[in-house]
């Protein structure tokens, strides 16, 4: 065996070699808006950034930001409603304080919550183990205050996460955890299990369709993304026939909430809800979660 570190949490597994199965009512691709909506403080550097970093305080980047919450969101929230599409709110639980009018928007809506860490301006994945694990446990349970239901799945802040990340989640109690972009159908993590169940399951979550590597990463606008989405929707209703998979959309409301790039948004769902079949399920991932866990 060569001397190669791993991380040790699944063995390799070509999705061509799998058991087959369906989603519900034998649906075969499973689609989903994963919204991030993120909370920042006003004196610290992470963070997307429209322009080069200021010191801090940096007024032009924490203000471009802050638009995503007080403009960008209600826009999109109207789209996902006239389109009756449910969304994932991947929340950071700084907001049950700070912005409890989006919080409650969504348990309206009655979108699942995800836990998004406490805040983007921190990176948890360079905590100390305790720290994390409290950051993790304080995270639950400001989510289950302000929403009345304890949160299943986790994304780390900025996808940091530690080598501890999964046993911390299992022994808190989460059922799944976003963070790998490794694969387009679920994925048992194995776990420590000191107090947990031994695994946890990690729902495919995406880094190509996400506004936030193709936007400010590569430098490209919402005009390409909208056509990503489209291609990436064609393929997949072709090829889910062979096999059942996960599409997932990731986007941000300080960057897709903004005008210039909204058409091209609403362009994109409109294409895929208009050309969803009987094999197409608009879902959570809450709901992916349940169904594999059940099979």
């Amino acid at each position: 065996m060569l001397e190669i570190v791993h991380h040790n949490r699944y063995n390799f597994s070509p999705i061509v070699d799998r058991p087959d199965f369906s989603w519900q009512d034998g649906k075969r691709l499973a689609v989903y808006i994963g919204v991030n909506v993120e909370w920042f403080a006003f004196n610290e550097e992470c963070g997307a950034t429209l322009a080069s970093p200021n010191p801090t305080p940096d007024v032009l980047n924490y203000a471009w930001r802050d638009y995503g919450n007080r403009v960008g969101i209600w826009r999109m929230l109207d789209l996902f409603d006239e389109l009756e599409l449910p969304v994932v709110a991947l929340l950071n639980a700084a907001l049950c304080d700070r912005a409890p009018q989006i919080v409650r928007a969504f348990r309206l809506r009655g979108d699942e919550i995800v836990a998004h860490g406490l805040t983007n301006s921190t990176q948890p994945g360079q905590l100390s183990r305790s720290d994390e694990q409290a950051m993790i446990e304080k995270v639950k349970e400001l989510l289950t205050e302000a929403t009345g239901t304890a949160p299943k799945g986790y994304l780390a802040p900025l996808i940091s996460e530690s080598v501890h990340t999964p046993d911390i989640l299992d022994e808190a109690g989460y059922e799944y955890l976003l963070d790998w972009a490794h694969d387009e159908q679920p994925v048992w993590f194995d776990t420590e299990a000191k107090k947990g169940t031994g695994r946890i399951l990690s729902v495919p979550y995406p880094q190509e369709l996400n506004d936030v590597p193709h936007i400010m990463g590569r430098h490209r606008e919402a005009s390409e993304f909208a056509e990503m989405i489209v291609s990436a929707f064609d393929l997949h209703q072709r090829e889910c026939a062979t096999r059942p998979v996960v599409m997932g959309i990731a986007l941000h409301p300080y960057l897709m909430g903004q005008a210039h790039r909204f058409a091209h948004l609403e362009r994109a769902l409109r294409y895929i809800k208009d050309r969803a079949g009987a094999e197409t399920w608009f879902t959570t991932t809450g709901a992916i979660n349940s169904h594999f866990r059940n099979l």
